[in-house]
C-alpha cells in the first residue's frame, strides 16, 4: 500500500507519497504564482493548484512504481481563502487569500457582533473567510449573487478529486462561520455574514473519509482499486500531525513566513480577547490554539534584500553564541500583526540606530524581534493554561542555530529539533490519510519524531532577554501612536 499526502501552500504544492508504515517513498514540488492587484490584496488562480497537483502525481506516478498500490490521500492547505463556485461548480473569481488584508473594516465589524467570538471562539480577523464574503458583497454584487458554494482551497481541491463539496473541521473552523465547540456550521454567524448552510461544503474529520477518487482520475492515474480521500486539514493542523503534536503539552514553533507557536488542547478553551486562534485539530475530540506573527522568516528576507545578502549570510555573522540583546530594537509588523495585537495597518520599524550600527546588528534585531513576537504567542498561551514546556521547532529559519537560542531564551522553553527527513504537512496529510483508509488509528499513525538535538534557554541570559522583552513591548503603543 501506498498513501499521498498533498501541502497545498501559498507559493506552491509538494506532494510525498508514504508506504503503509508512513515513510517516504518520494516528494515532489510545483510552484504557482501569487497576484497582488492592490496594496493589501493578495489572490490566486485556483487553476494553478490543479495545473500543479496534476504534475506533481505525474512525476511521482513515472518515478515511484509504488503509486500503483495507492489506498489513500490526505490534503492540507493554506487556511481562510475565499473559493467561490457558482451553480455549475465554476470558479467565479480568483480565491482570495489568507494574507489578503481587504476586509479589515468588515471584519471589525463582524468582530463587534458578541456571537461571533462567542460561537467561533475567535476573533474576526481580516485575513479570514467571513469578512472577505462581506467585502464582495459591498464591492462586486454581481459575483457574490452567483454564489452557489463557498470553499476553502483545501476543499477545492477535494472536489477535484472526489466530485464533492466537503471540508475538515480544522480548515472550516478558520472562516468565522463555524461554531467550534460544537464542531458544526453555526446558522447566527452564517446569516450575520449574509451566507446560507447550503453554501458550505459538508463537514468531516480530517482524519475521517471525505470519498473516493473519482473514476476518472483513477484512470487516468492507472489505479485499479478505490482510494479513499480523507477530510484533511488546515496547513498548521496538519504540521501538527506530521510531528505527533496531539496531546495537550505538544506543540511546535514553525520559521516560515509567518511565525506560528502552536500547541495541542485536549478541550476546548477559546481565549479571543488574547488574538490566540483556537480551531479544531484534524483528528475528532481535539482543538488546538496557535498565536500567529505574520512576518518571521519574511522578516530576515526583507532584510536580506534591501543588504544585498542571503539569509545564510545574514545570519552567519552573528556566529554560534547567543549575545544579550543589543540597543537596535526591530519591530517585526510589516504586513500588520495577528497575536496579540490584531493590527492589519501598524508596520514594522527599527529604533536605537546609530552611526556605529553594524550589518550584524541590524540582523540580530531582525532575530530578537521575531522571537519577542512569538513570547506574545506564547504568554497569551500561557495564560489559557497551555503547558508548553517543550516545544519541536519547524521551518526554515530552524536552520539557525543562534535564531533558535534566541527563541529558547525568551521564551524560556526548550526547543527539539527532529531528524532529517518528512514531518511537515505534508505527512501529516498523508497521514490522514493512512487513518481515513484504515490503514491504523490516530494513536498509532501520528507518532513524533526522533529528536536530534535540544536547544535549551540560556540562563545566563534569561534576565536581558525579559528586559529586552518588557522594552518590545513598550514600544508597541508609540510606534502605533506614530503611524
Amino acid at each position: 500500500m501506498s498513501f499521498l499526502g498533498i501541502d497545498l501552500g501559498t507559493s506552491g504544492l509538494r506532494a510525498l507519497l508514504v508506504d503503509g508504515e508512513g515513510r517516504p517513498l518520494g516528494a515532489t514540488e510545483r510552484h504557482y504564482p501569487l497576484c497582488h492587484p492592490h496594496s493589501g490584496w493578495s489572490e490566486q488562480d485556483p487553476a494553478d493548484w490543479i495545473a500543479a497537483l496534476e504534475g506533481a502525481v505525474a512525476e511521482l506516478r513515472d518515478r515511484h512504481p509504488e503509486f500503483a498500490a495507492l489506498r489513500g490521500i490526505g490534503v492540507a492547505g493554506h487556511m481562510h481563502g475565499a473559493t467561490l463556485l457558482d451553480a455549475e461548480d465554476r470558479v467565479i473569481r480568483p480565491c482570495i487569500l489568507w494574507n489578503d488584508t481587504r476586509s479589515h473594516a468588515e471584519a471589525a465589524r463582524l468582530d463587534a457582533i458578541a456571537d461571533f467570538r462567542a460561537l467561533s471562539g475567535n476573533i474576526v480577523f481580516p485575513g479570514f473567510t467571513a469578512p472577505k464574503l462581506e467585502w464582495l458583497r459591498a464591492h462586486e454584487p454581481e459575483n457574490h449573487a452567483r454564489i452557489a458554494r463557498v470553499l476553502l482551497p483545501a476543499a477545492y481541491l477535494n472536489l477535484w478529486l472526489t466530485g464533492d463539496h466537503v471540508a475538515d473541521m480544522s480548515d472550516s473552523a478558520g472562516t468565522s462561520w463555524l461554531d467550534t465547540g460544537r464542531r458544526d456550521w453555526s446558522d447566527r454567524l452564517l446569516g450575520a455574514g449574509h451566507m446560507r448552510r447550503d453554501q458550505m461544503p459538508r463537514l468531516v474529520e480530517g482524519s475521517e473519509p471525505a470519498g473516493h477518487l473519482r473514476a476518472q482520475l483513477a484512470r487516468d492515474w492507472g489505479l485499479a482499486q478505490p482510494v479513499v480521500v480523507a477530510g484533511g486539514a488546515g496547513d498548521n493542523a496538519a504540521a501538527a500531525c506530521g510531528i505527533g503534536a496531539m496531546e495537550e503539552g505538544q506543540g511546535f514553533v514553525s520559521l516560515g513566513t509567518s511565525g506560528v507557536l502552536l500547541a495541542a488542547r485536549d478541550g476546548y478553551r477559546p481565549a479571543p480577547e488574547t488574538a490566540l486562534h483556537t480551531f479544531c485539530h484534524a483528528v475528532p475530540g481535539k482543538w488546538y490554539q496557535m498565536g500567529v506573527m505574520l512576518s518571521a522568516t519574511d522578516s530576515l528576507n526583507w532584510l536580506s534584500r534591501i543588504a544585498g545578502a542571503t539569509p545564510a549570510q545574514l545570519t552567519a555573522g552573528l556566529g554560534d553564541s547567543l549575545r544579550a540583546p543589543g540597543p537596535v530594537r526591530f519591530l517585526p509588523y510589516l504586513s500588520g500583526e495577528r497575536t496579540p495585537h490584531n493590527d492589519p495597518v501598524i508596520r514594522g520599524s527599527f529604533t536605537g540606530l546609530a552611526s556605529e550600527t553594524t550589518r550584524d546588528d541590524l540582523t540580530r534585531a531582525v532575530l530578537e524581534g521575531v522571537a519577542f513576537g512569538l513570547r506574545d504567542s506564547h504568554e497569551a498561551l500561557k495564560a489559557t493554561g497551555a503547558r508548553t514546556d517543550r516545544l519541536m521547532a519547524i521551518g526554515g529559519g530552524a536552520r539557525s542555530r543562534y535564531w533558535l537560542r534566541a527563541i529558547a531564551t525568551a521564551l524560556d522553553v526548550t526547543l527539539t529539533l527532529p531528524s532529517d527527513g518528512e514531518f511537515g504537512a505534508a505527512l501529516g496529510a498523508a497521514r490522514l490519510g493512512m487513518v481515513a483508509a484504515g490503514a491504523g488509528s490516530v494513536e498509532q499513525v501520528m507518532t513524533a519524531p526522533d529528536v536530534t538535538e535540544e536547544i535549551a534557554p540560556d540562563p545566563e541570559l534569561r534576565g536581558a532577554f525579559d528586559e529586552a522583552f518588557a522594552a518590545y513591548r513598550a514600544a508597541y503603543p508609540a510606534i502605533r501612536a506614530a503611524q
